[in-house]
Formats: C-alpha cells, structure tokens, sequence
C-alpha cells in the first residue's frame, strides 16, 4: 500500500516551499504519522551525504530530520550541481551520472522519470504520508516539455497539487491567479489549494486577497503564513540563503570571513560559526577585501575548484590572503578550498572543467590530484592532538598529497590521518565537512583562535528551531484539511 502524498508547488523560486515542507514534516511526524519527503529535481551545490551512501540536496536532508527519518537517496533522486553558468553535474539516485549543459538537459530529462518514480514508490511503501517539494515555477510552460519536477511528476504520479505565493515580494495574487491563466487546463486540474507565504503585518488587510484568489482559481484557500523570523537559524538550500551582511567593526567579537567564490557549495558548513553569540561570521563576495582584523578566514568548499581558485585570484584575494597569513591570522581550506591552498591541483580527466593543471596558492605543501571515485562518507573523529571529538561527513573527489599531511588536523576513528597543518599552526586543511556543527570541535577552534569558549548547543537549537516551525505551520496553515487533500497516488507515465 502506497501512502497519501500531497505536492507543494511554488509561483517562482524562493517563495518559501522547503521550510513549508520542512515544518510539515514536523507537524505531522509530531501527530504521530510517519512522513517521507521528496523532491524530484534539486538544483543546488548545498549537499547532504546520506544513510545509504549517496547525496541528496541539503533540504531533503533537513526535511528528513524534521520528520525523524533518516536521509535516504530516494528523497532526491535527481540532483544538478551547477559546475558553471550553462553547465551541472547531474546526479540520479545519490551518484554522479555525468556533466550537461541546460539544452542537454532537457533532452536527458524524459529518461530520468523512471527513477524518479521508482525512488517515489520506494519510500511510498514506507510511509503513511509523502510531502513532495517542487523546484522553481510552476508556471514555466516553456519547460513543461517533459518535466520531471512539477507538473510533469505531479500528473505521472496522480498527486495533488498546493500552489505557494511569496507575498512579501509583492505581486502574490496576480502571480498566483497568473499560474492558472499560462499553465494547461489539465495541469491546473491537480491544483487543490494556494498558501500565501511570507506574510508581514495585520492578517485582516489581506483577507479580501485570499478570497479574490479563490474566486479566479477555485483553489481551496489553505493558509496565509507570516514570515518565520528564526529561519535563519536552519541550514539554508542555496547560495540565495547566504547572508547578507557586513563586519560592523568595534565589537569585541570574533570575526570569521568565508569567501563567496561563485561555485561555493556547503556553506551551511559554517551555520554554527553563524549563530555563536560571539562570532561575526560574514560571507565575502568577490571584490569585497578580506578585513584585516579577520581571526579565522576560510576558503569553503567549491563544486569547481579550478575555476573558483582562478576567480579568487580575479577578486585579489590571494594578495589578502597572503597578508592575512603575514600578520599571524589563520586560514582553514574545506574540501575544494583545501586543495585551493596546496601549490598545485592537476584535473587530467577532465573532471570539473578543461583538463589540466595550475598552481595553487602555495599556503600549503601539498598536491591535489582530481581523480577516482566521489567520496561519500559520514565520518567521527577527533583533532590530531585528541582533545576535541567530532563527527561529520566527507564529498569529494581527488587525493590530496604532500609533506604538511604529515602535520595532520584531524584524526578518523578508525586511527588514519586526515587534512594538513602549516608549520606555524595556524594554516590548515581538511576534507571535512560538518566540522563545527560539534559543540566540542567548534569550542577547540573557538578557544584557539579567538580565546573564548563556544556559548551554543548546535544540534539542540535545530531541533528546537524545527519544532517552533511546527507550531508556527498549525497556527497559520489548516493542516487538517491539507491532509485531507493527499490521496494514493497512481503511479503511471504521463500523457
């Protein structure tokens, strides 16, 4: 017996669909029912390693732990990692299937339904209720050819659609009664219900929006939902949730700067550094100079590490960077920005960008080599002098080589050295992301660094920030009557 599942679409991008998904999931494993999420097609560099060994979007993976399940492959059987403007990795059932273009796309597109609905009946049989995110716009005609992530699966897989508008970019009714107006009548069929998201003010002014929507669509009015203020405090999806912000210089905290580099990926490494009440973490875009009163820079990870080292190199930073390293500051290089600050990272196959090799930053004597199979793997551990457990996970692909590795950062469970120190102590690199999201790994940074103690408990300010969600969803969302709109699903190929 499949379970019920229901389908939140949204009116464009960013209109709020994965927290309303996150906190349903929530509310409903809070009721006692067992939820599965599940998104098609995901586009987004933030990822998430999995139990059963691949990697899905880092949203799927909030949404499972929102509903107590464990993160599986098959709540994202389809994941784009955009390698470039034009171009992504793409990745079917957690592993790497190849590189295309946008037009590339498209055509691989109708090949990959049948995984995405085999991944769907797959979680289907496990559960009593599926919650199903799509990606984008509703509305995109143009891609409705042989779509797999709204229309295209909602009508494959026979579940009902709920349309949700961001009213806070303005425009909300016209987007919505709009969605209606381009899409086909039959795609339009399968929408039950509209949300309205990202409400600011008094509710009473927008009631007449509501039933004007409802009067041009014949969609069930569900739920007009103010903006959740604690948002921030969850990872976010994309490099649309980076924050915005600058040093305000004077403060007696910690200055942390993450640099931006356009292929950034896992930024949510560093949501705990974020949230420390005496850390001000900012994220440097390109152009922005590295402060000179930094206590910790960190080069994040990069989905194209090549191409990223050449833009930081564009920007100036590696001229900051230097002088940072002059003045005593540390350095700590993630994943793709630890092979950034060894002297050479060499891509023969091709792997992410024109094969070839080029010096890296030379912070480092280590070499990186892009080569093999991804690694994909949750990892504990502790810091190579002992003193400071931590868990996390490794995604990356390449072997990283050289005599600073005989310094190494930290040390895996299972005895063997992982990362690399410089002989000053204070440049370092590993593979490793995750590292902060341990209260005791991030306090062994934070005494180290800044000479002050970590003041947060991580993981239980998540699990309470989900559960404030929860109640935030029940007050302003009829989960009783959405509930009653999932139905069984008939799982066949569309027209």
């Amino acid at each position: 017996m499949l379970a019920r599942a229901i389908m939140l679409q949204g009116t464009s991008s960013d209109v709020g669909k994965s927290l309303l998904v996150t906190g349903l999931a929530r509310t409903f494993a809070n009721r006692g029912l067992r939820v599965k999420p599940f998104k098609p097609q995901n586009m987004s560099n933030n990822a998430a390693v999995t139990a059963d060994g691949g990697e899905i979007g880092r949203a799927q993976a909030l949404q499972a732990r929102a509903a107590r399940v464990r993160p599986s492959v098959h709540m994202n059987p389809v994941l784009l990692k955009p390698q470039s403007e034009t171009g992504s990795q793409v990745v079917v059932q957690g592993r790497v299937v190849g590189n295309a273009k946008g037009r590339e796309y498209q055509a691989m597109k109708p090949g990959l339904l049948g995984a995405v609905l085999e991944s769907f009946s797959h979680l289907a049989r496990e559960a009593d209720l599926m919650l199903v995110e799509g990606a984008g716009s509703a509305s995109e005609v143009n891609l409705r050819a042989g779509d797999i992530a709204n229309m295209g699966f909602a009508r494959a897989a026979s579940v009902p659609v709920v349309l949700v508008g961001d009213i806070d970019r303005g425009g909300v009714i016209a987007s919505l009664v709009g969605t209606k107006a381009v899409i086909a009548a039959e795609d339009a069929a399968m929408i039950a219900g509209f949300i309205v998201n990202k409400f600011r003010g008094d509710p009473s002014l927008f009631s007449d929006g509501m039933a004007t929507i409802a009067r041009h669509t014949g969609w069930q009015p569900l739920g007009l939902v103010p903006l959740f203020d604690l948002a921030h405090r969850l990872p976010a999806e994309d490099s649309l949730g980076l924050p915005i912000g600058h040093h305000r210089g004077g403060s007696n905290r910690s200055l942390i700067a993450v640099l931006a580099y356009p292929r950034i990926s896992n930024f949510d490494d560093f949501d705990p550094l974020r949230l420390e009440p005496g850390v001000d973490l900012v994220f440097l875009r390109p152009g922005e100079p590295i402060p000179g009163d930094a206590a910790l820079v960190v080069l994040p990870g990069s989905k194209a590490t090549i191409a990223d080292l050449a833009a930081l190199r564009e920007t100036g930073w590696d001229t900051d960077l230097k002088a940072h390293a002059r003045r005593g500051g540390h350095v700590l290089g993630v994943c793709g920005g630890y092979q950034m600050l060894g002297t050479k990272i060499s891509d023969p196959g091709g792997l992410e960008g024109p094969a070839g090799s080029v010096a890296g930053l030379g912070l480092l004597d280590v070499e990186t080599v892009l080569e093999g199979d991804k690694m994909l793997v949750d990892i504990f551990g502790k810091s190579a002098d002992g003193t400071a457990p931590f868990k996390g996970y490794e995604m990356h692909v390449g072997r990283t080589t050289g005599a600073a590795c005989a310094r190494p950062l930290l040390r895996f469970a299972d005895g063997r050295n992982e990362g690399a120190v410089d002989g000053s102590g204070r440049i370092a690199g590993c593979y490793v992301h995750g590292l902060f999201s341990d209260d005791r790994q991030r306090d062994h940074w934070l005494r180290r660094m800044a000479s002050q103690p970590s003041a947060l408990a991580y993981e239980s300010d998540v699990e309470a920030t989900l559960d404030r969600l929860a109640d935030h969803i029940e007050r302003h969302i009829d989960c009783t009557r959405l509930l009653e709109l999932a139905r069984t699903p008939d799982l066949k190929e569309p027209p």
